[in-house]
């Protein structure tokens, strides 16, 4: 097999194929906060105004925008170049000194599915829920927690900061 054909076909297995239609930028994680966060919040403000059927009809119209909403923010996020960011600059980090990416990445791929999980929430609220589960998704990393949540922080914020700022400069080619 060619160079070419090996990276065109890693191309294909990082480009996140919409199992429906194969187009490139499947995010149902994303699609699905945004639909329950959407329909919950449409659904409060319509039942305030027009009682319960209102609330219903509110929810399930919430729930597509806030489904597309969520999409939106999930396919801005291009997980490939966010881990190219890292391995090119988890050096300059101060907490990552001496270590290697093979420890150091499977955080930042971390912070990256943290972001995308919980979009515009502070990583605070989100941090026990991640220490809990880091076991689990440390992969063949090396560090603890303790150690972990340094990166996993810095690329959870590397996002939320360049989404509050509308940013294009994380998640996609224009890497900062």
């Amino acid at each position: 097999m060619s160079y070419k054909t090996d990276l065109k076909t890693d191309n294909r297995k990082n480009a996140n194929l919409d199992p429906i239609t194969d187009e490139p930028g499947a995010h149902p994680v994303g699609t699905g906060v945004g639909a329950t966060l959407g329909g919950a919040a449409s659904g409060a403000a319509a039942g305030l105004v027009a009682g319960p059927i209102g609330m219903i009809a509110g929810v399930a119209v919430g729930a597509i925008a806030g489904g597309l909403v969520g999409k939106a923010v999930a396919e801005g996020i291009d997980p490939t170049l966010e881990e190219t960011y890292w391995r090119e600059n988890y050096e300059t980090r101060s907490y990552a000194k001496g270590g290697s990416f093979g420890d150091y990445g499977p955080a930042y791929n971390y912070g990256v599915n943290a972001y995308q999980k919980n979009p515009g929430r502070k990583f605070s609220d989100i941090e026990p829920d991640l220490e809990r589960d880091w076991d689990t998704a440390s992969a063949d990393s090396r560090l603890d927690w303790t150690d972990a949540r340094y990166a996993t922080r810095d690329s959870f914020e590397r996002l939320n900061d360049s989404a509050r700022r509308g940013a294009p400069d994380a998640g996609n080619s224009n890497i900062r």
